[in-house]
């Protein structure tokens, strides 16, 4: 006798995985957050809707510190979807769940590391001919396609728009404005000026670079390693810049 195991009430699960910013924090955490009420300070709002998890490993708490740490990170609309490389008993009633085999991504040095995409540009191109990505009213997410290894931005990314392209690398052709932001997994060619954040190298990639034909960033940053404007040389400003990651530091150089 065939008997049928699922019916119009049944409940449909799936698996599904997102791109989310990782905070690493360290001890003592007043310190550590101190730094990320600076960082808020000059890139606000870039926490809010954001899923973020919580990397402790190596850190040697209790449950009431983390009680109390993850009630500061609430004061500041950081939203905590769960807690990675945390000892089982520390996690208790209310708290968010522990999490296991994340795929790497770039610990975010309390740096911004875009997990959505939020009022994608209205055009967003890839180099195969024919294929549109997909767009949203308020949000869009690039989904994985192993096989695209660039993503072209055939117009400016303005300012609240965020890309997110972690199979490779990005190409703007035109600027970036302030309060965008342009995420790859890869490295970033901007045909223009870099007002708003790159982040290249989001998944890992110590050998992706920034490319911009006009320095004016607002915070750039490699494999988790970041740079706020007031950190980059004055020098810099206004000119045809090339940024690389060399023993964990940001280096970077005129283009001529």
């Amino acid at each position: 006798m065939i008997k049928v195991l699922t019916d119009a009430r049944s409940i449909r699960i799936k698996g599904r995985s997102f791109l989310a910013v990782v905070l690493s924090p360290d001890l003592p955490f007043e310190d550590w957050l101190g730094r990320l009420d600076d960082l808020a300070s000059r890139s606000a709002g870039f926490f809010l809707g954001r899923p973020v998890v919580l990397d402790l490993a190596g850190l040697d708490i209790d449950r009431a510190q983390l009680t109390a740490f993850l009630e500061e990170l609430s004061k500041r609309n950081v939203s905590v979807m769960g807690v990675e490389g945390a000892r089982p008993s520390l996690i208790g009633p209310g708290m968010p769940p522990a999490l296991k085999g994340g795929r790497g991504s770039s610990d975010v040095d309390v740096s911004e590391v875009p997990a959505t995409v939020t009022a994608a540009p209205k055009k967003v191109e890839d180099e195969k001919p024919g294929d549109a990505a997909a767009e949203a009213p308020q949000q869009m997410i690039m989904e994985s396609r192993p096989q695209l290894q660039s993503l072209i931005i055939r117009e400016p990314v303005r300012s609240g728009q965020s890309v997110i392209f972690p199979e490779g690398d990005i190409t703007v052709i035109g600027s970036v404005a302030s309060g965008a932001e342009v995420i790859a997994g890869g490295s970033i060619h901007i045909y223009g000026a870099l007002r708003g954040r790159a982040l290249a190298g989001s998944l890992g990639n110590a050998a992706a670079r920034i490319f911009c034909r006009k320095m004016e960033a607002e915070l750039i940053a490699i494999d988790g390693v970041y740079k706020m404007a007031d950190d980059m040389p004055e020098t810099l400003h206004g000119h045809p810049v090339q940024l690389w990651l060399e023993d964990d530091a940001i280096m970077a150089e005129k283009i001529n």
